[in-house]
C-alpha cells in the first residue's frame, strides 16, 4: 500500500510545498482552535450562568430560612400569650405586661404586644412609647379595621404589613383572634392580641440589610398575599431581571422573594480571557490546562470551605426552625419521587395516629389513613401537583385508631436537589376546628341567602305600596321625603303642621284596633277638608300626620287653620253605638329657606313644637321658636349629662341628721341625692330629677345613693360614730319592680339600721298588690318603711293602717307656719296624735329655728330635722359635725 502510494506521489514534491501544508495545518489548527474556543466560550458562559444562579439561589435560601424562622418564632412566642388569655379573659395590664416582658426583648424582633378586649386596645407592653395606640378601636379605625375583621372572621392569626405604626416606625402586625370557650360548648370572641414585629430589626436579623450580602433582594406580598401583593422591600425592577424566586411560607399566607447578584447578572465569566489565551497560545496546550486545573482546584477548596461554613449556618437555622415547628404542632413530610420512600417526623406520626412499630416509609401509610370519601380527591390533588411540578395544597380527613376522624391540611412543593433527585416536601397540621367553623359558616350563609331571597320577594311585593298609607290613602313619610323635603324636590314647603292625635291609644286599647283605624280614617278626612287646595297632607306615623304648606303664608293664617282642625277633631265620632272623642296637638314651624336642607330642619322644628304642645296640656297648637329650640337643647344636654354622670359616679349622697325632740340625740340621717356636676358644682334634685324620671334612670340614682350611703355607714362605724339609722328615698318605679328584693341581695347592713322613705304621693287608696308584697319582703329583711312629705299627698288613715309604716315625716310646708298660725299648730298636733295612736313615730321636716323645735317638742313630736340643727352635708363633714356636737352649741 505504501509502495503504491509513493509510486503515485513524489515525496520531494510534498516537501517542496511546506507553506501549503503549513497553511493547511494552520488553517485546520485555526479552525479547530476557533471552533474549540467558540464552544468553550459558550460552555463557559453557560456554566457561569448556572453557577451564578446556583450561588444566588443558595444565598437566597439562607436569607429565606432566616426570615421565615424569625417570623415564625416571633409569632409562636405570642401564641402562648393568646392561649393564656383564652383561659384568663379577665387579665389586667399588670399581668399582661409581666408575661409580655419575657416575649419582647433582644431574643426576638417583637417591638410590642397589644391586647384589645372587645376590639379596643387597652393592654400594651411596653407602654412607654406606645401610649398613642391605647384606645385604638379596630371597628372604627379605617387603616386597621379590614385586617382586624378578617382575623376575627377567619378565626386565625393574620399577618399584616408592613404598616406605618401610630407610635412611629414600620412593622408587621400579627393579629391573633382570642376566643373563650363557654360552658355550653360555644366560643365567644374575647378580642384581638396584636404583636408588632419591628420591620428594621427583622430585616437586619435576617441578613437583608447586611452590606456584605452578595445579592440584591426584593420582597413582594404585603399582608402575606404572596406574588399577587405589592413589593415592600427592595426594588420592583429586580422582579423583571430574570431573578431567582423563592417563597417565605407564613402562618397565614406567604411572601415572594426575588434575588439577583449585586450589580446585576453578568454574561462574562471570570476566566473568559484565560480560555481565550488558552486557544491562542497553542504552545501552552499542556501547561495552560495544568494551570487552569490548579486554579479550579483552589477555587474548589474555597468553595468547600464556604460550603462547610454555610452548612453550619444551615444547621443553626434548622435548629431554630425545628423549635418553631415543635411549638406550632406542624408535621413535616418528604417523599422521594424516584424511590417512593416516604419520610415523616414525629408530629406527622402523631397527627395520623400511626401505630407504634409500623413502617412509616411507604406511600400506603398515608393513603390507607385517608377517609374513603376523601381518598380519590386527595390523591388526585397530590399527583396533579407532582405532575405540574408546582405547589401542592389539600384538605382531607384521616381515620384515627379509635374510629374518629381528623381534618388535615397539607401544603407542599416539588423540588430537585443538587444530585438531580426529585422530591416533594411539605407540612401538615390539624384544621378540624377550622373545618367545623367553616361548615357552620357555610350553613349560616345558605340560610342567610334563603332569607334574603324571601326578603327580596317581600320587598318586591311591598314596593307597590311603599309610597302611600294603605289605610288612609294618604302619602306616607317616604313620599314626603322624596317629593317635598328632598332638596332636589320640585315643590318647596313654606310651613309645616305636625299633627298628633290625642286619646288615640285609649280608644285603640278599649275599643280595639278596628276602632282605632276608623279614627285614623276620620282624621285623614278632616285634615284633607281643612287643608288648602295646594296643601300637602301625609300620614307619617301611627297617629301622626303632616300638612305641608306650599304657598306663601303667615302665622295668623296658620293659627286659624290649626284652630279649625282642633275644633273639627273635638266633635264626637260615632262608632258602633259609641261616641268617640279624640283631639289633636299641633306643632307649627315656618320654613327658613336660607338653610341648605331647610325641608329636614322644618320637620324637626315642627316636631319640637308638637312636643311642647303635648307637654302644655294637649289639644292645642304651638309655634316653633328659637327660645323653644334652646330649651329643648338644654333639656337634651341635661339628659346627656345625667347619663354621663351615672357612668362616672357623679351622683353622691348628702346626709342631714335627725334628732330626738326631747334630748337632741342623733336618731339617724337622711341620705339626699346630690349631683356633683363637673361644671356647675353640686346640684339638688329639683334641677335634674324631672329629666331623670323621663329617662327612667331614677331607680339607678336611688340604687347609687343607697349603695354609697351603706358604704359611708360602714365608715362611720369604723370611725367610732353611732348613727342608729340611715334613711334613703325610693321612687315609685322601684316599688313596682318585681325584682326589687333580688336587687337588694348582696347589700350589707344590720336589720333595723336602714329605712326606705316613700313619697306620700305614690300611695293611692285603691292599693297595689306588688307594692304591698314588696313592703312585706322589706320588713322581713329588716328594712323600715317611712312616709315622706306627709300632708301634701293622697294618703288616708286607711292607707296608713294598711301600710303600717314605722315613721311618717310631716312636710315642711306644714311646719313653717306654726310660729304664727294657731290653726296650723293644731293641724300639726293632730297629725302627731294620729301617728302616735297608730304606733307610728312622727318626724318633723323643715325645722328652721329653735322656736320651731321647742313647739314641736311640746306637741309630742318624736324627731326633728332641719337647718336649725344642720343642713345636708357630705360624709366627711358629717363626721366632723357629729364629733364636735355642733348642734348642741346651736341649741
Amino acid at each position: 500500500m505504501a509502495k503504491f502510494f509513493f509510486s503515485r506521489f513524489d515525496t520531494s514534491q510534498i516537501l517542496s510545498r511546506p507553506s501549503w501544508i503549513s497553511m493547511i495545518a494552520v488553517g485546520l489548527a485555526l479552525t479547530v482552535t476557533i471552533a474549540a474556543g467558540v464552544f468553550a466560550e459558550i460552555q463557559n458562559r453557560s456554566v457561569h450562568r448556572q453557577s451564578a444562579r446556583a450561588d444566588v439561589g443558595e444565598q437566597l435560601g439562607l436569607v429565606r430560612a432566616r426570615l421565615e424562622g424569625n417570623i415564625n418564632s416571633n409569632l409562636q412566642l405570642v401564641r402562648g400569650l393568646v392561649a393564656l388569655i383564652a383561659t384568663q379573659p379577665d387579665i389586667d395590664q399588670e399581668q399582661f405586661g409581666r408575661i409580655s416582658r419575657y416575649l419582647v426583648g433582644e431574643h426576638s424582633q417583637l417591638r410590642n404586644i397589644a391586647g384589645a378586649p372587645d376590639l379596643v386596645v387597652s393592654l400594651m407592653y411596653p407602654m412607654a412609647g406606645n401610649e398613642k395606640a391605647i384606645g385604638l378601636n379596630y371597628r372604627t379605625n379605617e387603616q386597621q379595621r379590614d385586617a382586624a375583621m378578617r382575623a376575627v372572621e377567619s378565626g386565625q392569626m393574620l399577618l399584616a404589613g408592613p404598616v406605618n405604626l401610630l407610635q412611629g416606625g414600620i412593622g408587621f402586625i400579627g393579629r391573633f383572634p382570642v376566643f373563650i370557650d363557654k360552658e355550653d360548648g360555644t366560643r365567644e370572641l374575647w378580642g384581638l392580641v396584636s404583636a408588632v414585629v419591628d420591620a428594621e430589626r427583622l430585616y437586619a436579623d435576617s441578613g437583608l440589610t447586611d452590606p456584605d450580602l452578595p445579592i440584591e433582594i426584593a420582597i413582594a406580598g404585603a399582608d402575606a398575599t404572596g406574588s399577587t401583593g405589592k413589593v415592600f422591600f427592595g426594588s420592583e425592577d429586580i422582579l423583571s431581571e430574570n431573578a431567582i424566586l423563592s417563597e417565605v411560607v407564613l402562618p397565614s399566607g406567604r411572601w415572594q422573594l426575588a434575588a439577583i447578584p449585586r450589580g446585576g447578572w453578568s454574561d462574562m465569566p471570570e476566566n473568559a480571557w484565560q480560555i481565550r489565551l488558552l486557544m491562542i497560545a497553542g504552545a501552552l496546550l499542556i501547561l495552560l490546562p495544568i494551570f487552569v486545573a490548579g486554579q479550579l482546584y483552589d477555587q474548589r477548596r474555597v468553595h468547600i470551605r464556604e460550603l462547610k461554613h454555610r452548612q453550619h449556618q444551615m444547621e443553626h437555622l434548622s435548629q431554630r426552625l425545628k423549635l418553631a415547628l415543635d411549638t406550632s404542632k406542624i408535621g413535616i413530610w418528604e417523599l422521594n419521587l424516584d424511590t417512593g420512600e416516604l419520610s415523616w417526623d414525629a408530629r406527622m406520626l402523631e397527627l395520623y395516629d400511626v401505630p407504634e412499630g409500623r413502617d412509616a416509609t411507604r406511600y400506603d401509610v398515608w393513603s390507607e389513613s385517608l377517609h374513603p370519601d376523601d381518598l380519590r380527591r386527595a390523591e388526585k390533588e397530590y399527583w396533579d401537583a407532582i405532575a405540574a411540578g408546582g405547589m401542592y395544597h389539600s384538605d382531607f380527613r384521616v381515620i384515627l385508631q379509635d374510629g374518629s376522624t381528623r381534618w388535615i391540611r397539607a401544603i407542599g412543593a416539588v423540588h430537585t436537589n443538587a444530585r438531580g433527585q426529585s422530591y416533594i416536601l411539605g407540612v401538615n397540621w390539624d384544621v378540624s376546628s377550622d373545618i367545623r367553623l367553616k361548615t357552620r359558616l357555610e350553613k349560616a350563609k345558605q340560610n342567610a341567602e334563603d332569607r334574603n331571597r324571601d326578603l327580596e320577594d317581600a320587598r318586591a311585593l311591598m314596593e307597590h305600596h311603599s309610597l302611600h298609607d294603605s289605610l288612609t290613602g294618604l302619602p306616607n313619610r317616604r313620599y314626603l321625603d322624596q317629593h317635598l323635603l328632598d332638596p332636589e324636590a320640585p315643590r318647596k314647603p313654606t310651613a309645616l303642621l305636625h299633627i298628633d292625635l290625642d286619646r288615640f291609644k285609649h280608644i285603640n286599647d278599649t275599643l280595639g284596633h278596628a276602632a282605632g283605624d276608623s279614627m285614623l280614617i276620620h282624621a285623614a278626612g278632616v285634615l284633607k277638608e281643612e287643608a288648602g287646595k295646594t296643601d300637602f297632607v301625609a300620614r307619617v306615623g301611627g297617629d301622626e300626620f303632616v300638612i305641608a304648606i306650599t304657598e306663601p303664608t303667615d302665622e295668623l293664617e296658620l293659627a286659624a287653620q290649626a284652630e279649625r282642625i282642633i275644633e273639627q277633631m273635638r266633635q264626637p265620632i260615632p262608632y258602633e253605638n259609641h261616641q268617640c272623642r279624640i283631639g289633636v296637638s299641633i306643632g307649627i314651624a315656618m320654613a327658613d329657606t336660607s338653610l341648605k336642607d331647610f325641608g329636614r330642619h322644618l320637620l324637626v322644628d315642627a316636631d319640637i313644637a308638637l312636643y311642647r304642645a303635648k307637654s302644655n296640656g294637649r289639644n292645642r297648637f304651638e309655634f316653633f321658636s328659637d327660645t323653644l329650640k334652646l330649651e329643648i337643647i338644654r333639656n337634651k344636654q341635661v339628659a346627656d349629662d345625667i347619663l354621663t354622670g351615672l357612668e362616672h359616679q357623679q351622683f353622691l349622697p348628702f346626709f342631714q341628721p335627725q334628732f330626738c325632740a326631747q334630748d337632741l340625740k342623733i336618731t339617724g340621717v337622711e341620705a339626699l341625692a346630690r349631683w356633683d356636676h363637673p361644671k356647675e358644682g353640686i346640684l339638688t334634685p329639683d334641677v335634674f330629677m324631672k329629666t331623670a324620671d323621663e329617662l327612667n334612670v331614677v331607680p339607678l340614682i336611688d340604687r347609687t345613693i343607697l349603695e354609697q350611703a351603706l358604704w359611708q355607714s360602714t365608715r362611720w362605724k369604723a370611725a367610732g360614730l353611732t348613727i342608729p339609722k340611715v334613711s334613703v328615698n325610693v321612687s315609685a318605679g322601684r316599688l313596682n319592680d318585681a325584682r326589687l328584693m333580688e336587687s337588694l341581695d348582696g347589700l350589707s347592713f344590720e336589720p333595723g339600721t336602714l329605712s326606705f322613705e316613700l313619697l306620700e304621693s305614690i300611695f293611692l287608696d285603691d292599693g297595689n298588690d306588688r307594692i304591698a308584697t314588696n313592703f312585706e319582703h322589706l320588713r322581713e329583711k329588716g328594712i323600715d318603711i317611712e312616709i315622706d312629705d306627709f300632708g301634701t299627698g293622697y294618703a288616708s288613715i286607711v292607707s296608713l293602717i294598711h301600710l303600717r309604716p314605722s315613721r311618717l315625716k310631716i312636710d315642711r310646708q306644714l311646719i313653717l307656719p306654726i310660729l304664727q298660725s294657731e290653726g296650723q299648730r293644731r293641724l300639726v298636733a293632730s297629725i302627731i296624735e294620729i301617728g302616735q295612736s297608730l304606733g307610728i313615730k312622727v318626724v318633723a321636716e323643715g325645722v328652721e329655728t329653735m322656736e320651731h323645735a321647742r313647739i314641736l317638742r311640746d306637741l309630742g313630736c318624736d324627731a326633728l330635722q332641719g337647718y336649725a340643727f344642720a343642713p345636708p352635708m357630705p360624709s366627711d363633714k358629717l363626721i366632723e359635725f357629729v364629733r364636735e356636737e355642733r348642734w348642741r352649741k346651736a341649741s
